[in-house]
């Protein structure tokens, strides 16, 4: 099954009360204004790769955090931060390991997310 592109996702994804909630605040604007979007990619290509690609990572449901970083709001938001998460919202079969192309998939779900979110802040 193909996945949505992450456009439609995301519309999709405003329309659950739950995820539409999320919000950069103003330390992780902050963070992400010093840091600079590329590097903030780097973090969300790290924590994609150890805390939700393996099949069966460690704490599955509980891996991401709900505050201090802005990669860790857009995976909450986009439903990219557990692999039940992308199951319901993805298709994405659980207890396999996650595909370079689903992982490059979903950063470019965070990275829209991001951007989307920093213009509303603007």
């Amino acid at each position: 099954m193909p996945l949505p592109s992450p456009h439609d996702i995301l519309k999709r994804l405003h329309n659950s009360t739950f995820r539409a909630r999320f919000t950069l605040k103003d330390n992780e604007l902050a963070y992400l204004d010093q840091q600079g979007m590329d590097k903030i990619m780097s973090h969300a290509h790290d924590f994609i790769a150890q805390r939700l690609a393996p099949a069966e990572p460690k704490n599955d449901g509980k891996q991401t955090p709900w505050k201090g970083h802005p990669v860790f709001i857009a995976q909450h938001a986009t439903a990219t931060c557990c692999r039940g998460c992308l199951q319901k919202w993805y298709q994405i079969a659980q207890k396999r390991p996650l595909t370079s192309d689903e992982q490059t998939y979903i950063l470019s779900v965070i990275q829209l997310w991001l951007i989307q979110d920093l213009q509303k802040h603007s």
